[in-house]
Formats: C-alpha cells, structure tokens, sequence
C-alpha cells in the first residue's frame, strides 16, 4: 500500500438522522472504517476519514408527519444524538458535517448545475403515485406494498428490507400510500434522470474488469448482476418539499432525490472541513495519488459503485472509488434488527449501561463482523468474549507482567543481559504480527486482524505461564529480568498494535507502561520498552462482566418484544364485499423445488382442485422443498398472476407468521377435498 497513494480519502456512509446509532451501524460501516483510519494515520500516512448526517431521507419526513414537528425538528434532534455517540464511542473523523448545512446545499446544487449544463440529464415526464387525499406525489418511500421478488408485504417502492432487491414503485404489488392508506392513482410529472445505461461500458471495464479480483466478492457479484441485466435511467429529483431544491427554473416543488443529494454529503464534508482547516479539500477528491475508499453496508451498495461512480464520471473531475468494502448485516439474538420495532442496541443506551467499556463492544463487533454474511449479535457472546478473551487472555497477560515487574523491580523495566533461545524465539514470532495484521487490514479483513492482535498476546500469556518467573525469582533472579523483559516488550508492543482495534485500551495501557508517541513502524521491536524505564501505577484494562448486567439486557429486549405483541394492531376494515372477491381454496403441494440464486423463494405445484398451478412462495427459510411435498394447504386462487424472478406465480398460499417472524402453513385441520372454498 504504501508508497502508491499520497493520501486516504475515507467514507462512512451517512446515517439517516431520524433514530439513533445502533450495533447494526457500528459493526457494518463505522467500527471497520475507524480501524483502518487509525491504521494508516499510525503509519504517517494523510488521511481524511467523512461522517455526516443524511439529514433529507424520506423516513425523516415520515417521522416528522408522525410526530406532528418539522423535519428540521427531526435533524437536529438525532444529528446532536448521533454526533455525541460517535464521538463518546472514539469514532475518530476528521469531520462530521450534516447534508442540511448550507455549504452542503450549495455543493449539491453546484454539482447538479454542472451535469445539467453540460447535457448530462434526459428529461422525462411520466405517472407516479399521487396520494389524492393529501394532494401530494409519492416518494418511493411514501409508497409500500407486496415485494414481487420475495412476497413480503411491507416492501418500499424503493427497497424490500426483507431480501435486499432493489425495487421501483410500479413493480410493488398492491401499492399504498403511506401517508393515508390509500390506493394512490397515477398523475403525469416531470424529472430529469442520470441516463446510467450510457455508462455500461465503463462500468463494465472499470469494475468487472478493473476490481474483479480486489473487490469482495457480495460487492462485485451485486455490481455484476446489475450492468448484466441492464441499467435503465434513474430519477435524480423527487416530488418533494424537504431537500436541495433542484437549482433549474422549470422545477417547482421539486427536490434533489436523496441518492443524489447524500453522497454528495462527502464532498461537502470535505470543503467544510477545509474551510476550518486551511487545507485543500480537491486533492482528497481530484488528485489520481488520493486513494478514495467507501465504507457502507450492502443495501447501499448499488448506490455507491454504480450510481455515485456514475454522478463522478458524468462531472469530469474527480477520482473513482478504489473499493467498496461492504459489509453484510448484523441480527440481534436471531431475529434482524428493526428500529421501528425498537430490536436494536442503541449506542447511546450502551454507553450509559457500560460506561467506560467502549473498547469491549468494539472488540465483540469486529470479532463478530458480518464480513462475508450476515452475523448475529447475542449478549452471552459478548459476555464471553470480554471475560474469556480480552480478560482472560489479554488483560491478564498485561496484569501479571506489570504486578510482577513492580514485585520484584520497583516497577522498573529489568536489564537482560542475555537471551536464551526460547526467547530469541518469541521475539522472532513477535516482529511478525505487525506486517501479518497490516496485510489483514490492508486487504478488509478486520475480523482477521483482530484474531492476529489476540494471538500476539496468546503468546505472551503463554510464555509467562510456562517461564514461571514466581517459582524462578528465589533461585536466580537474573533469569527472572530476562524473562519479564521479554514480556514486558510483548506488552509495549501490544499497546502499539492494539491502537486500531482497542484505542481506549491502548492509550491506558501506553500511560501505565509510560510509552508515547509511538507509530505502526515501531511494532515489531524487541526493544520499545528501555531498561531502567519506570512504569506507573497499575491498573486493570478490563473488568469482568457479571451474569445479572447480562440478564438486564436480555430482559430489555424481551420487554422490547412483549411490548412490539400488544401494540399489533389489525389492518384497516374492508367492506364485507371486498372479502368476497377473494376466492380461497383448499389445495395439495405436489412438488416442490428452490428456486435459483434466491435465499427464500420455493417454486410450488399445487393441486388446487380446480386445476394445477406454480405458486411461488416465500418460505425457503423455513421449509425444506423435499419436507412439504403432500402439505395440505390454502391458496388464494384469484389473485391476479405475477412474475416472481421469472417464475409466472398463480396465486399466494396463506401463511401465519408468529412473533418471532417465522412463517407457518395456515392448513385444513381435517381431510378436505382440493378446491374447497375457504369461507
């Protein structure tokens, strides 16, 4: 790496200021971005390390709606929760700005302005949603409805939460309005579009050619898949009265969209910061020696290395992505964490229940990374591994060393004389860590750095116990100055390595060994700590963590979940004539198969009396294909047919789904004959 690149530009992606920071947040962009912020500003290099708040997302204006205030309101209350958060938790950007700033709506317009100027839009008038009761055009997220991919029926009409795909409202089955519930109708508007399919070829060069091999593989395969099936122009405006306002005279009422504005939020972050600094915030953006790297979660892949790369491109001037380290997504005790049902593990909570334990949920977060698929979050891992590894292993290593030079040296670091074999063998194994974990996270395998940190000192725990300096001191106390020597360098050069990964950990235990100032190039030395050198007080790096403060957690959660029970309310009524169009009949599954490159979809035929018909479902995750074939079960036979990744499905079986999300057959209790009707 070094030598390639003059500078680190280094993204995090913006959090959506309508709800607080939780572990789903930390573990997928901002602890592994941290990591590797840390690791290079260790090794002398520039860098310029972005967060800020996406202060225009839809969500914001739905959550103002509710809550009866302003989106401004919105913004400002969870731009304060979120800056304080990062900041509490050692989040160390070099800036942390907010898209409602006005050097952010300049730099957006400015740029929009340039592609508009240089005849880089088409402009295209068609129907979208309109909500007739409220008046208004629907966002993609003011819209919900079936997803046609997977089935789940509270997709957006820009995304299903539930399988990930990329949508656009017209594809939702049964569309809604999210402001009234109703039905909306299609009226005629206007809006300019990035026209992305001029862009294939490049695309197709740059990445699938260009970062087949450097790229991870969710991030190139997502890529992939997209330029393969084609990209179709894409909406940069929205019908909207919360955002940038498009800067071109035909565009009343209209707003940047917010997968426009937001990345653009980087840009602005950056002269924002130059402002302050004095710095030159174009060399971190334009300069082909400045090394630009995104980190993100997999949602918002397709965003960051199809449509930003796109947006730059389109510009002229500034550099294109080196890579997109995306991670997958952190569950919380089995089930996926949801803020609007309140399943998460919010920051600000944590730090208020283990103050001074910011180093443990880091650890347990990068440990447990979603690197190449989805994790799960529980509180008796993270109980385990702060008592059984950074107590067990690390802490203690760390105590015994320090408690036993003070024993037996006044806290003085001992003068070896010579070495003997073993421990010119321990310092050999020693000088290697720092290039083995410098490779890990150079390549974004954080999760691998961190077990090669633990490793260093397994090795040092090891050699303490096996050299047994409290049974040698008696006998031979010179043998005992080398032997807490070595350790003791083990010691020093764990406060340096651990610096990325552990920074609260490292700066106490720098100030117990009395060593500052030290940089990445110094790891590795059999010689950090000088003979003679005084250590400090000594004092435990972690702290046991007890059953009941576990217990309190999980019993929050469980609260969480009994709470989310009561407050299920049932959908809206329907006339008794609306029920009576349905057509519901008992049926038989006759065969039953996965369908391919899908996670939840099974192909189904199905014996409806009737007739025999395909019925994609989305139950993969919970039934076996070859475990349901005989199922008796109930299907909705008039529903209009729809194709689900190719699949022309016929109809929708009924499924009940408990509390815990998990899917069941709705089945005749008796021996009915197919094509009963359902009354």
């Amino acid at each position: 790496m070094s030598g390639k690149f003059k500078r680190y530009t280094i993204t995090s992606a913006l959090p959506y200021a309508n709800g607080p920071i939780h572990i789903g947040h930390l573990a997928g962009v901002y602890v592994p971005a941290d990591i590797y912020a840390r690791y290079l500003r260790m090794k002398g290099e520039d860098v310029l390390f972005i967060g800020g708040s996406d202060e225009h997302g839809v969500p914001i204006t739905i959550k103002a709606r509710k809550e009866g205030v302003s989106p401004q309101d919105i913004v400002d209350r969870y731009h304060g929760i979120i800056k304080r958060s990062f900041e509490d938790f050692g989040i160390s950007f070099d800036v942390y700005s907010r898209t409602s700033a006005p050097i952010h709506h300049e730099t957006a317009s400015d740029f929009f302005e340039k592609l508009y100027e240089g005849g880089k839009f088409i402009v295209k008038t068609n129907e979208q949603y309109f909500d007739e009761e409220n008046h208004q055009f629907l966002a993609d997220r003011y819209i919900t409805g079936t997803c046609p991919h997977c089935g789940f029926e509270k997709a957006y009409g820009d995304q299903c939460e539930n399988c990930g795909t990329s949508l656009s409202p017209m594809e939702l089955i049964g569309p809604k309005s999210a402001l009234s519930g109703n039905v909306p109708v299609l009226k005629e508007t206007k809006h300019w579009y990035l026209p992305l399919g001029q862009y294939e070829k490049w695309l197709t060069e740059w990445i699938l050619k260009g970062h087949k091999e450097d790229w991870k593989p969710n991030v190139y395969g997502q890529v992939k898949s997209w330029v393969d099936q084609g990209l179709k122009a894409r909406a940069v405006t929205r019908d909207l009265d919360w955002g940038v306002r498009v800067p071109v005279d035909d565009a009343d009422g209209k707003v940047l969209y917010v997968w426009f504005d937001a990345p653009i939020g980087y840009i602005s972050a950056s002269k924002e910061w130059a402002q302050k600094t004095g710095n030159d915030w174009e060399k971190y953006w334009k300069d082909e020696e400045s090394k630009l790297v995104h980190f993100i979660g997999k949602d918002n892949i397709v965003f960051h290395c199809i449509i930003f790369p796109v947006m730059l491109k389109a510009e002229g001037s500034y550099i294109m992505p080196d890579n997109v380290p995306a991670n997958e997504f952190l569950n919380l005790e089995n089930d996926k964490i949801s803020t609007s049902r309140n399943w998460a593990v919010w920051l600000h909570e944590y730090m208020e229940d283990f103050p001074g334990k910011q180093d443990v949920l880091r650890y347990v977060l990068t440990a447990n990374a979603p690197e190449t698929k989805d994790n799960d979050f529980t509180w008796k891992d993270f109980q385990a591994r702060n008592n059984n590894e950074l107590l067990a292993i690390f802490g203690n290593f760390v105590n015994r060393t320090l408690v036993l030079t003070q024993k037996y040296f006044d806290g003085i670091v001992p003068d070896a004389d010579t070495f003997d074999e073993e421990a010119k063998t321990v310092f050999e194994e020693m000088a290697a860590f720092p290039q083995k974990i410098s490779s890990s996270i150079e390549r974004y395998r954080f999760r691998e750095a961190l077990s090669e940190l633990m490793n260093l000192a397994r090795l040092g725990n090891k050699y303490l116990t096996d050299k047994e300096p409290w049974k040698v001191f008696k006998t031979n106390p010179d043998k005992v100055k080398e032997i807490l020597n070595v350790s003791l360098q083990i010691v020093a050069n764990l406060s340096v390595i651990s610096v990325p990964f552990l920074p609260f950990t490292a700066r106490k235990l720098q100030d117990m060994i009395n060593l500052k100032g030290l940089k990445w190039a110094d790891a590795g030395r059999s010689n950090l700590l000088k003979a003679g050198r005084q250590i400090n007080k000594v004092e435990f790096l972690f702290e046991k963590i007890e059953d009941k403060a576990m217990e309190e957690q999980v019993r929050k959660l469980l609260d969480t979940k009994k709470e989310n029970e009561k407050n299920v309310a049932a959908k809206e009524s329907i006339k008794f004539d609306d029920f009576m169009k349905m057509d519901i009949r008992t049926g038989t599954i006759l065969e039953a198969e996965k369908v391919e490159k899908t996670k939840k979809l099974l192909k189904l035929k199905i014996d409806t009396g009737i007739d025999q018909r395909t019925v994609v479902s989305g139950i993969a995750e919970y039934y076996e294909a070859a475990d349901i074939i005989g199922k008796k079960v109930c299907v909705l036979v008039n529903l209009a047919p729809r194709k689900l990744r190719g699949i022309e499905s016929q109809g929708m079986i009924l499924m009940a789904e408990d509390t815990d999300g998990k899917l069941c057959f709705v089945s005749p209790s008796e021996d009915v004959a197919n094509g009963s009707k359902v009354k």
